[in-house]
C-alpha cells in the first residue's frame, strides 16, 4: 500500500543523503549515510522583519521616544509566511521525473520550470534568446549556457517564482550551469535526485510508446494502450533503442556527479524504482520537514 503523507504529519522513512561521492552503478559503493528525514540538517534563512505602519497608538508595538509625541507609529511584525521552497530535480531518462513533479507542484504549489519548456517557448515568442537558440538548433548544434541560464535565471526571478517558490527540472545539467546559477543567486533548498537502476531505466525506455494523435505516453508492459485501434497507430522514438538509451545514460551520469560537487550538502537520494506513490512519499517526507523547521523558527522567532 502506498504510504501517503499529509502536511501537517511527521513520518520518517529511511532515505539516502549524499555526502560525497556519486555512483553511477546500483551495484556500486555508495558513500553515503543513511538518514531519517527529520534529521536533515535544513538551516531557515532569511526570517526578516516586516516595518508596518500603524495609525492606533494602542496597537502599536514599537514607538518612537515619548519625547517626540507627534512622531508616527510603527508596528514591527514578524514575517507571517514561511519562505517559499526552492528545489531542484534530477533523474536520468525514465526515472520518473516528470511525474514526481505534477505531484510535487499539485501539493506543494510551486512553480514548475523545465529548460526544454523555456527554450521552445522563447522560440515560438520570438524573443532576442530564441531566435540566438534556434539559430544554433538549425545547424544541428548545442544551445550555449549563455542562452539558457538567461532564460531560466529570468524565469526564476518573475513574481510568481519568488512568492511560491520553484521547482527546477533537470536542470542544471552542468557544472557550469550550476555556478552561472549560483553566481546569479540562485541556490536550491533540496535537491532531490531519482536513484533507479540501469537495467529497470533501460526496460522503461525501450517499452516506451507515443500516441500521435494525443501525445499520451504509453508502456508495452507497464502502460498499455486501452483499446487494439490505439496500440495499432502507437509509434516509437528513434533514439528509445537500448544502444542509444545507455549512452545517454553516461553522459546523465557523468553530468549528475559534476552538479552534486555543488550540492552535495542540500542532495536527498530517493528509491525511484518503485511505484510512483511510494516514490513521492519520500519526496513528501523531506518537503514537509522542511517546511515544518521553518515554521518552528519563524515561531521561535516570534516568542
Amino acid at each position: 500500500m502506498a504510504t501517503m503523507i499529509s502536511s501537517s504529519s511527521t513520518v520518517n522513512l529511511p532515505m539516502t543523503v549524499k555526502t560525497n561521492s556519486f555512483s553511477t552503478s546500483p551495484s556500486s559503493s555508495i558513500n553515503s549515510k543513511h538518514i531519517l528525514p527529520s534529521q536533515l540538517p535544513f538551516t531557515p534563512t532569511n526570517h526578516g522583519l516586516s516595518l508596518r505602519y500603524d495609525g492606533n497608538p494602542l496597537r502599536c508595538r514599537h514607538r518612537r521616544s515619548s519625547q517626540s509625541p507627534n512622531a508616527a507609529n510603527f508596528q514591527v511584525l514578524a514575517s507571517a509566511t514561511v519562505e517559499p521552497l526552492k528545489i531542484m530535480i534530477s533523474g536520468a531518462p525514465a526515472s520518473g521525473k516528470g511525474t514526481q513533479c505534477e505531484l510535487i507542484k499539485e501539493k506543494y504549489g510551486l512553480v514548475h520550470i523545465a529548460a526544454g519548456d523555456l527554450l521552445r517557448a522563447e522560440i515560438a515568442a520570438g524573443s532576442e534568446n530564441g531566435k540566438r537558440a534556434k539559430e544554433h538548433m538549425e545547424k544541428g548544434q548545442l544551445v550555449p549556457d549563455e542562452i539558457v541560464v538567461t532564460m531560466v535565471k529570468e524565469r526564476l526571478s518573475q513574481p510568481d517564482s519568488q512568492e511560491n517558490g520553484w521547482l527546477l527540472d533537470g536542470y542544471p545539467r552542468s557544472l557550469s550551469q550550476a555556478t552561472a546559477l549560483k553566481k546569479y543567486g540562485f541556490q536550491p533548498d533540496l535537491f532531490i535526485l531519482l536513484e533507479v537502476p540501469e537495467d529497470t531505466l533501460v526496460e522503461r525506455v525501450v517499452g516506451r510508446r507515443l500516441d500521435p494523435v494525443t501525445g499520451k505516453i504509453y508502456h508495452v508492459k507497464y502502460s498499455p494502450p486501452e483499446t487494439d485501434e490505439i496500440a495499432a497507430r502507437l509509434t516509437k522514438r528513434f533514439d528509445d533503442t537500448e544502444e542509444k538509451v545507455k549512452l545517454r545514460l553516461k553522459t546523465h551520469h557523468h553530468n549528475v556527479e559534476a552538479v552534486l560537487s555543488l550540492y552535495e550538502d542540500v542532495t536527498v537520494e530517493v528509491n525511484g524504482s518503485i511505484n510512483k506513490e511510494d516514490v513521492f512519499a519520500q519526496i513528501d517526507v523531506a518537503l514537509t520537514n522542511l517546511l515544518e523547521q521553518r515554521k518552528s523558527a519563524l515561531g521561535s522567532l516570534a516568542a
